[in-house]
């Protein structure tokens, strides 16, 4: 009994030792904040706590797209230190209130500072700089001046070691980067300064305020003027404006060390000063270090794994990191925070975030985060709930409580609806329903075409096929939240209701299947857009080419399937994807990277392509593709990335499938297989749980799965549920080095249930001469088409649609298809009589992106509208538009005219005069008009402006239009350097 009761407590102490060596393990080690600095991950490697406030970093660039960070690995040059940073975005912003440390007289903008844009930026080395989680330090070399850098959740801490000199000086820079609306600087005493800076970029109205404190009196404060220094001001001073910077001078003994501690807010300077005061007393920069790396090393031992090379650890843990970078805090200690609404409101402490990278983050992020951070996930879902009251609709991509909109789909929704399949409380979910509803049900973003139409068309919106696929998936993400709704509150019947709209509504990617060529496809006037080439980026597709977002139905794997004729052929389209000798044309894309075949890992909409081989039973295809991904994308190295980072969306990715499974469609609580990387992971969970998977010797030449045993029972379902994960299970896998077809008999299910009748396509010349034969069609083969010509509305009693029938006369054709008592949404196909028999003859060449329907589409009578890549638009870039119109016979004329477009934004301006000639014969031409347009370079509306002039009336019959092109983009533009495009749609004789 004593031997029995000794080795008991033996064991007991062996377990109490293995926990305290767990939270003792420094995980930090594996973790390089440099992996992703280079190439186009666009992160930064400076110091800051999980989802803090403050992102303390260097600052190396100023602008443009690998400078979104504010860093990039090629460069030399370090501006300066500042407080706000973004990881992984693909555009710039932050990079707020600025230090840096000089010697010698203090300039600012001064002529001989080293390929810069400031005076006091230096030269540094790499073989003199690290990065930590929490930890930055480089040595300036200029100055031989040693930086280090940490922080604390809202509080950003600088140690500074100088050289002896009587002329030390840190330099403060509120103008820094991006356009300031506002900013100020109010010198307290010789040890404190305090200041905001309200500035316009990727955000419209970001505000920071800011709290700093030396360690040590200054001698002299100056404030920056110009390109040069003032003379120094009495303490206390203040000074506001669009240009304000400050220097601040010491005198320091060899090696002496100079402390600087800034928060900031962005609600007010007491808000900076509170956050300061709460967060860090004294000068004990090790203690804030140690405590920051301490942080990190909680948040990082929620997954330990064992195994796998110091490459393969290294890639992990940096990826684990990065993904607790994003979303940030967004409020003050004491609670308060800027709403959408620009109000100071109140929440509950450390519970309000910003930063919602959401199209990019919905796919693996958040699905990360339900597991390891189901705290967070509540936090940030009633920060949502919080954005709808005070914005009037849940975020997108919101920045600095300001919605930017960038990207597309309504994806807040995504993670509601996950965090509700998996039973995540401490949110209202009649209140987040309510909100989704919302967003779901307004008419902005092709939303009101897709509502009608059942798919967004050409016309109607730019990107609508990413457009359509994504808000299909979103609906599915609706009918999820009302299902829950349905169980929790059976008596509410308007619940049932929206489940059955949104279910059939995610259904609405069908719409936009071409059954001939197998791919998704955009349409215009009812009809497939031709000519069509699956590996061309073009407008209808965001960031991508059909050839990827063909497979983004992710909440109806089974749907897709059928449409392909099960899962045999769907497979092989699968496979074709990795396979295919298609190459990129089209659009510059620089997201589009990673590329195997036509698959971008490089961007996320491929990110759960892998994974579909499970759904067509062959699971080793996902096995053997996955960890070829694992292996070639990711590496620990600067460009270690293969495209953004995008706020933890390419690192979540690795994380999850490195432990062996990933979640296909977030909405469903399931996990399929992949591939693990290590030989034992394990996942403390929040309940108290742990989960486990164990993996016999896995490694690139043993990718395979022969089998699956959960809690030490044989699954052969290629998938696990969100309940098993939850109930802290082990998971076994035995590895094999080729392929095992019968290790799995059940596959995952993703399907939105229910099968609707879809939209008809309608083929018919949309302008010509005589007459044009009508086809319509539909993939469903058990489905007939019903239609009209008389402008009525298609229903199950009208024309039964036969086979092709010829038209004569302009005509609105109407159809929809009928199953049963189902019918789909009707599709209008406006079939026009060309209004007159006259050539065109084009001197210029147009953009093959915006042909506008060829020569005579510019007069046909169609016009186009304020979106330019509706298809009625001709676009010229880099000349002069330049066309000759053939009347056919000569005629009296006493108008002449065109209509053009300005979208600055996209580089699309008026041309800056337009000429007309007339000519009889169709060589000698006689100037006629001339107009200067009016519309000034710098609007920024999308502008539609017809010019036209009534001339002498004369008899002729070629008239010559030269439209001049603005030439190069302006310098204030960000596409400056650049060559501006003339959009022309109709040319007016009269």
């Amino acid at each position: 009994m004593k031997r029995t009761i000794w080795l008991c407590l033996a064991l007991l102490a062996l377990l109490s030792g293995f926990g305290t060596a767990q939270r003792d393990l420094d995980l930090t080690r594996y973790v390089d904040p440099f992996i992703g600095t280079g190439g186009h991950g666009h992160t930064f490697p400076g110091a800051t706590v999980p989802f803090g406030m403050v992102q303390l970093s260097p600052d190396t660039r100023i602008d443009n797209w690998d400078g979104s960070s504010g860093y990039h690995y090629s460069d030399s040059v370090i501006f300066g230190f500042s407080h706000t940073h973004l990881s992984g975005t693909g555009i710039p912003d932050y990079c707020d209130v600025l230090f840096m440390p000089h010697l010698g007289t203090p300039q600012v903008f001064g002529k001989d500072a080293p390929k810069s844009e400031n005076g006091y930026a230096s030269r540094f080395s790499h073989s003199n700089e690290k990065a930590e989680p929490g930890y930055y330090r480089v040595m300036l070399d200029d100055d031989g001046i040693l930086a280090e850098l940490t922080t604390t959740r809202r509080v950003g801490v600088h140690r500074y070691t100088f050289p002896q000199s009587k002329e030390a000086n840190i330099a403060l820079d509120l103008k820094w980067r991006d356009k300031v609306l506002d900013a100020g600087l109010n010198v307290v005493s010789d040890t404190r300064v305090e200041g905001h800076r309200r500035s316009s970029s990727w955000a419209k109205d970001q505000a920071v305020y800011f709290v700093a404190e030396f360690s040590k009196p200054f001698k002299v404060a100056r404030f920056a003027v110009g390109s040069e220094a003032t003379e120094p001001v009495a303490v206390p001073a203040a000074k506001k404006g669009t240009d304000v910077r400050g220097v601040f001078t010491f005198e320091t003994g060899q090696g002496e060390q100079i402390l600087l501690k800034v928060g900031i807010s962005a609600v007010s300077i007491e808000g900076a000063r509170r956050n300061l005061e709460a967060e860090i007393e004294g000068w004990d920069f090790d203690t804030v270090r140690a405590k920051a790396k301490a942080a990190w090393n909680e948040e990082l031992s929620q997954i330990t794994v064992k195994g796998g090379t110091a490459a393969e650890l290294t890639n992990f843990y940096t990826a684990l990191y990065h993904t607790k970078i994003h979303p940030n805090t967004f409020q003050d200690v004491d609670g308060k925070y800027i709403g959408l609404d620009r109000k100071v409101r109140t929440a509950a402490k450390d519970s309000h975030y910003t930063v919602f990278s959401l199209w990019d983050t919905f796919r693996s992020t958040h699905p990360l985060y339900t597991i390891t951070d189901r705290k967070r996930t509540v936090d940030f879902i009633n920060t949502f709930i919080r954005m709808y009251e005070e914005g009037g609709r849940l975020p997108v991509w919101e920045l600095a409580g300001n919605e930017t909109d960038t990207m597309i789909g309504y994806h807040s929704v995504s993670v509601i609806a996950d965090a509700m399949a998996k039973g995540i409380s401490g949110f209202d979910y009649r209140k987040a329903f309510e909100a989704a509803k919302h967003s779901a049900e307004l008419d902005h973003f092709g939303m009101d075409a897709y509502k009608r139409r059942g798919y967004i068309s050409m016309e109607d919106e730019q990107e609508s096929v990413s457009k359509t696929l994504e808000y299909a998936y979103n609906d599915f993400c609706m009918a999820v939240m009302a299902q829950v709704l349905i169980k929790e509150f059976p008596g509410i019947s308007t619940y049932k209701v929206d489940y059955d709209g949104y279910i059939r509504r995610s259904r609405y990617y069908q719409n936009l299947f071409d059954k001939e060529t197998g791919f998704m496809r955009p349409k215009q006037n009812g009809n497939w857009i031709s000519p069509f080439a699956p590996g061309e980026v073009t407008f209808h597709f965001t960031e991508g080419n059909s050839w990827v977002y063909t497979f983004f139905v992710p909440h109806d794997v089974t749907g897709l399937m059928e449409l392909y004729g099960g899962k045999e052929p769907f497979a092989r389209k699968v496979e074709s994807l990795f396979t295919t000798e298609d190459r990129l044309t089209g659009r510059v894309q620089p997201d589009i990277t990673g590329l195997i075949g036509q698959y971008a890992h490089g961007n996320e909409p491929s990110h759960h392509i892998a994974y579909l081989f499970n759904y067509a039973d062959e699971p080793w295809m996902t096995q053997r593709l996955v960890r070829r991904i694992m292996d070639d994308f990711y590496k620990p190295t600067p460009d270690g990335l293969i495209g953004n980072e995008d706020c933890g969306q390419m690192s979540a990715w690795y994380v999850l499938s490195a432990l062996g499974f990933f979640q296909v469609n977030p909405g469903q609580p399931v996990y399929t297989f992949g591939t693990p990387l290590f030989d034992e992971a394990s996942i403390r969970l929040e309940n108290g749980r742990t989960f486990t998977m164990r993996a016999d010797r896995p490694s690139a030449a043993r990718p395979y799965i022969s089998e699956v045993r959960l809690n030490g029972s044989r699954l052969k379902r290629s998938y696990f549920t969100n309940e098993e994960l939850d109930s802290g299970a082990l998971i076994e896998f035995r590895m094999s080095p080729a392929p095992v077809l019968d290790a799995f008999d059940e596959a995952p299910v993703s399907g939105s249930g229910g099968r609707f009748p879809s939209v008809p396509t309608v083929q018919g010349d949309r302008v010509f001469d005589e007459s044009t034969t009508v086809t319509i069609s539909v993939h469903e083969k058990d489905a007939e088409i019903r239609y009209t010509l008389d402008g009525s509305s298609p229903g199950f009693d009208s024309t039964l649609y036969k086979g092709p029938f010829r038209i004569d006369g302009t005509v609105a054709v109407r159809a929809v298809s009928v199953r049963g008592r189902e019918k789909s949404m009707p599709v209008e196909a406006v079939l026009n009589r060309r209004p007159n028999d006259w050539d065109v003859s084009l001197a210029s060449t147009y953009n093959r992106q915006y042909t506008g329907g060829g020569p005579r589409g510019l007069i046909d009578g169609l016009r186009g509208t304020t979106n330019f890549a509706s298809g009625e638009w001709q676009g010229y870039q880099a000349q002069d538009f330049i066309a000759v119109i053939d009347l056919k016979r000569p005629t009296v004329v006493r108008e002449v005219g065109a209509g053009f477009l300005q979208v600055a934004r996209s580089w699309i301006w008026m041309p800056t005069r337009v000429e007309f000639e007339a000519s009889l014969d169709g060589t000698t031409f006689t100037k006629v008009a001339e107009i200067v347009t009016d519309v000034g370079t710098e609007d920024m509306t999308h502008t539609i402006r017809d010019y036209i002039r009534s001339i002498e009336p004369r008899n002729t019959r070629y008239i010559r239009i030269y439209a001049y092109n603005l030439g190069k983009i302006p310098t204030w533009h960000p596409g400056a350097g650049f060559e501006a495009f003339i959009f022309v749609d109709e040319i007016f004789i009269r």
